[in-house]
């Protein structure tokens, strides 16, 4: 940290204790720990002391799957340096230096940085959105499809459950993420108005806070979509379970008249007019044959099977 003094943006990845402190004793600051952080009100993430801004957010990392990674980081502004204090690895931070190299996106001053950053950080939560969109409208598919009459395998509902709930949680963790991002956009807003900055910063970050609200919608919309998918695929596990039901009491009703026949004639009385009958044995098999087959018919044209 020799050259902290040249530097715009220092970016601290899982610090230690004493470089904290070295860098606290150089710019003056009082860099906020790992549990100060994770707090949740918005005083302990959205707060100015000695001329700079600490504005913390929660981002993910590891977004490339449905396990993601939310961990806070912060952002702290002063009139010559941006500082980020972050324990994970959001990729935005790995691409953007190398974005920044290669186009140019005012990031020469210490706000300029920030903003281009936060630009880079929803353009990627913009991504993690529409994968899971492609997701979410690939589930409903295969939820919906025509299966040819065939009911569909509840090992297959279940695998569909489990799909719904893990974009149920991603969708989830990425609004939790816009939302802090809004109170941070709206505070960074604020703070540059009050510091008299040019006119584009401002209408950057005006843009900006536009385009977190309209992503907020859109996740919003997905978490709707993800309810009706979950509702849907236990609707489809009650209609199966359902129609098992109906097999089994169609069963039941088809085969309680020859029960009853059997049963009749299964009587030990002396006296039964057909008991001497010589075709008493084939008359009795055939009847119970008839009742079994007339309920099955009378269910098959009344549309019951």
């Amino acid at each position: 940290m020799d050259d902290v003094g040249h530097a715009v943006w220092i970016d601290l990845v899982d610090p230690s204790s004493a470089e904290e402190a070295e860098l606290e004793q150089k710019l003056a600051l009082d860099i906020p720990t790992k549990e100060e952080m994770e707090e949740i009100e918005i005083s302990s993430r959205l707060y100015t002391e000695n001329g700079a801004s600490f504005m913390t957010a929660i981002l993910p990392a590891n977004a490339d799957g449905d396990d993601v990674d939310m961990h806070p980081v912060t952002f702290v502004l002063t009139a010559t340096h941006l500082v980020t204090v972050r324990y994970h690895e959001p990729r935005a931070f790995r691409t953007f230096p190398v974005r920044a190299e290669k186009v140019a996106m005012g990031c020469d001053t210490a706000e300029g940085v920030l903003i281009a950053l936060l630009e880079a950080v929803v353009d990627r939560l913009a991504d993690i959105l529409e994968r899971a969109g492609r997701d979410i409208d690939a589930i409903s598919r295969s939820i919906f499809r025509k299966t040819s009459g065939k009911p569909t395998k509840s090992a297959d509902l279940q695998t569909i459950i489990e799909s719904i709930g893990r974009k149920g949680d991603l969708t989830s963790n990425v609004r939790d993420s816009l939302v802090t991002l809004e109170r941070l956009a709206g505070y960074l807003g604020q703070a540059t108005l009050q510091q008299k900055s040019s006119k584009d910063s401002r209408e950057r970050i005006k843009t900006l806070s536009r385009d977190i609200r309209s992503l907020s919608d859109h996740s919003g919309f997905m978490s709707q979509k993800v309810t009706f998918l979950l509702d849907a695929t236990l609707g489809m596990i009650n209609i199966e379970q359902n129609a098992i039901i109906k097999i089994f009491s169609v069963a039941a009703v088809v085969f309680l008249p020859p029960t009853l026949i059997a049963s009749i004639y299964g009587m030990n009385f002396e006296y039964m007019p057909e008991l001497k009958w010589l075709v008493g044995y084939p008359f009795a098999i055939c009847l119970m044959i008839a009742s079994a087959i007339l309920p099955y018919v009378y269910f098959k044209r009344r549309g019951w099977l």
